[in-house]
């Protein structure tokens, strides 16, 4: 598995941690990065899953106010939750990181669905995060 496929998914799974606890992600973080040094079977967090837990940390409010605008037909609460994280870590990356190509971003988001959520979440990710990068320059502000 690529470096930045395992950043995303490990990204993934602490938002989702956060989520479930009602937890901040930073919180969250703080415990993994705790594990890793105490606990020789935890994986490490990588410099990449950092950048990608800090980054929507810091937009998260807007990343939800975007979802709950663009999800016709689901608030936020009624989502499932996986689908929710993936796609605010889709989100995050897709409007405020430029380095990773757009079609990389939403490919990734789709593949954590078809790992970890139902078979309809897949095409509901990559329409929503679609919706997103056509979107993306009147997206992108603080």
């Amino acid at each position: 598995m690529a470096a930045r496929n395992k950043a995303r998914k490990r990204a993934f799974q602490i938002l989702f941690e956060a989520d479930q606890r009602g937890e901040s992600v930073q919180t969250v973080l703080t415990d993994w990065l705790r594990h890793a040094r105490t606990d020789d079977r935890q994986p490490p967090v990588g410099e990449y899953t950092m950048e990608l837990v800090e980054g929507y940390a810091q937009y998260a409010d807007r990343i939800d106010d975007l979802i709950a605008t663009y999800s016709v037909g689901w608030t936020l609460d009624r989502m499932p939750a996986v689908d929710r994280n993936i796609i605010r870590l889709g989100a995050y990356e897709l409007v405020w990181v430029d380095e990773t190509p757009d079609a990389v971003v939403i490919d990734e988001a789709v593949q954590l669905a078809k790992e970890f959520s139902t078979d309809e979440s897949p095409s509901f990710v990559n329409g929503l995060l679609g919706r997103f990068k056509d979107l993306k320059p009147s997206l992108r502000r603080d």
